[in-house]
């Protein structure tokens, strides 16, 4: 049993489609070209007597006759207050259809108004007439009475005669775009009390698909669920519909190349009981929207709140306009090809596994875990090398593992000749290994307009504490070649956010250009700035001291690390 509040509400309570149903040409949302034309036509006195208002459900169509009816009748009144409503008639041609129904309204038309000055007849949903119907019309639309004027209203213009569409002057409403119907939403928040996120009422306003009634009854829909409080979570739980986070966080996982992750998350998406279908089409939209983001001139393309373009922006600097336009490619083809597929669910994994795939550069060789691979240290085993580490109390393990390492880096590098340093290798025709590296040499970098990024200040001292914690990540991924290239000196900041890095030969100069364009997206994120850029200069002046004994070399690897001393002078080494 309801108790009699409840029941005094439920009967009081109006939808919003029939409570803010527009009263005036101003109250109409998205037809301003319509309505002012109307305004215009009947303030100049050139109405057409036979008007055709087509275009989809809910825009307008019916409210707009209503108010022209309305609207001429008083034109010429001297009072307001009047009641014209005897001097409109409204037919559903859906369920009135026939000759005899036709023939009535024509019989009603030759009796002139009892007030106003004309007699106005709607007839919705027209193309439902019959094709005898049709052909009763005919006559009285070719030649109505003076104080006659059809408005005929349809959602499918085409279905309608030739003959009937030459004798009406036709307007053709439009969609209702998604910025104006979230607006007219957060309008009658306002006015009914209730704290509405802007997400929440984008999203309603995108499932209603340019409809306005469908969007107040969706909104009804979801106030009843949510109470008068509407966010983001209730609109997207009441609507079963995925909200941008699930786009974002897999669009995140698919640029990673983190397939495992991917398809552990494409589960749960399953699980929460949404269709594969209808989430490889909205990746397929998440993924323009993000290549829309990527130029200025194309944001205003993205009908989404002010913390959704945000995202759109911040995700937009990590994807390239190349991997966006493949991505786009493959889910519109697993859209295409769902229907017909017999195991769906694999379809659209093996769609988001190709999709992780595209920036994906094939497995990382890791370097050789050699102990000493240089000739200083041959006839040092692994297993002397974790004896010395343990043993060495004086020294912490980390230092001297590191230290041992950046030994072996250096150690390579001086017992090379002067000729073999600047010597380039050539590849072999033959080889695997020279097939890839002239892939390599191929690939040009995706170009990215980086204009309307983030530009943020930083100090020298900021720049060279975070390029020491990416030369300490490289160690930790293997690259150790490329860790010692970073701690060769130290990085300069100069004018326009350019970074000054000096090299002391050509060889190392050529190394750290394959690896340039990851340092430089690490510095840019990190920093965020994305006018950085890295100017390698090598310092040719500085002469060069080779060593060729075993003294010179020993001496040579002292200056570069001091650890090396007393590492001798602990274990009693010999050179």
């Amino acid at each position: 049993m309801l108790d009699k509040d409840t029941q005094t509400y439920m009967e009081h309570f109006i939808v919003s489609a029939r409570k803010y149903r527009p009263q005036n040409f101003e109250d109409v949302v998205g037809q301003q070209t319509i309505t002012n034309t109307l305004q215009n036509a009947i303030k100049n006195n050139h109405l057409a007597q036979a008007l055709l208002f087509t275009g989809p459900r809910g825009v307008g169509k019916t409210s707009c006759a209503r108010i022209l009816a309305k609207e001429i009748n008083q034109q010429n009144s001297t009072s307001d207050e009047e009641d014209f409503a005897f001097n409109i008639f409204e037919l559903d041609a859906a369920s009135n259809n026939s000759v005899d129904d036709i023939r009535s309204l024509t019989e009603q038309v030759r009796i002139p108004p009892q007030t106003g000055n004309y007699k106005v007849y709607i007839i919705d949903e027209v193309h439902m007439l019959s094709q005898a119907a049709f052909n009763a019309f005919l006559k009285t639309l070719e030649e109505p009475p003076a104080h006659a004027i059809f408005i005929l209203a349809t959602t499918e213009k085409h279905k309608i005669i030739p003959t009937i569409l030459s004798r009406c002057q036709i307007f053709d409403f439009k969609r209702i775009t998604v910025l104006d119907s979230k607006n007219f939403l957060k309008t009658i928040s306002e006015k009914e009390g209730i704290i509405a996120d802007d997400d929440a009422l984008h999203i309603i306003a995108q499932k209603a698909d340019g409809a306005m009634r469908d969007a107040l009854s969706i909104f009804d829909r979801v106030i009843s669920f949510s109470g008068n409080k509407l966010t983001r979570e209730a609109v997207t739980q009441n609507l079963n519909v995925l909200d941008y986070d699930t786009y974002f966080s897999m669009t995140d996982l698919l640029l990673e190349n983190k397939i495992p992750e991917v398809l552990n998350n494409f589960n749960t998406i399953l699980a929460k009981g949404f269709e594969g279908h209808h989430f490889i089409s909205g990746l397929a939209s998440h993924f323009r929207d993000v290549l829309v983001a990527k130029d200025n001139s194309t944001i205003k393309l993205l009908e989404v709140g002010d913390n959704a373009k945000k995202k759109y922006l911040e995700q937009s600097s990590k994807a390239s306009i190349s991997f966006l336009i493949q991505s786009i490619e493959k889910a519109n083809q697993c859209d295409l090809n769902y229907r017909t597929s017999k195991n769906q669910r694999l379809l659209v994994e093996l769609t988001l596994m190709q999709i992780a795939s595209i920036t994906f550069d094939g497995e990382k060789k890791k370097s050789a875990n050699y102990i000493i691979p240089a000739t200083f240290f041959t006839s040092i085993s692994p297993v002397k090398k974790q004896e010395i580490i343990e043993k060495s109390k004086p020294i912490k393990k980390e230092v001297l593992e590191n230290s041992m390492e950046k030994v072996v880096s250096e150690a390579k590098e001086i017992t090379k000749p002067p000729i073999l340093q600047n010597l380039k290798r050539r590849n072999n025709s033959l080889s695997l290994k020279s097939i890839h590296h002239k892939k390599e040499q191929q690939k040009k970098p995706s170009e990215v307009n980086y204009e309307n990024h983030p530009k943020d200040s930083f100090s020298e001292e900021d720049l060279q504490k975070i390029w020491s914690e990416y030369q300490k990540s490289q160690i930790k991924k293997g690259e150790k070649s490329m860790a010692s290239i970073l701690a060769a000196s130290l990085p300069k900041l100069a004018e326009n956010f350019n970074i000054e890095f000096v090299l002391p030969n050509k060889l190392m100069e050529d190394q750290l250009k394959s690896g340039k364009p990851k340092l430089l997206k690490f510095l840019r994120e990190s920093l965020n700035n994305y006018s950085i850029t890295i100017n390698v200069t090598v310092n040719e002046t500085v002469e060069k001291k080779f060593a060729y004994t075993p003294q010179e070399k020993y001496n040579k690897l002292k200056e570069k690390n001091p650890h090396i001393e007393k590492l001798k002078d602990t274990f009693q080494l010999d050179l």
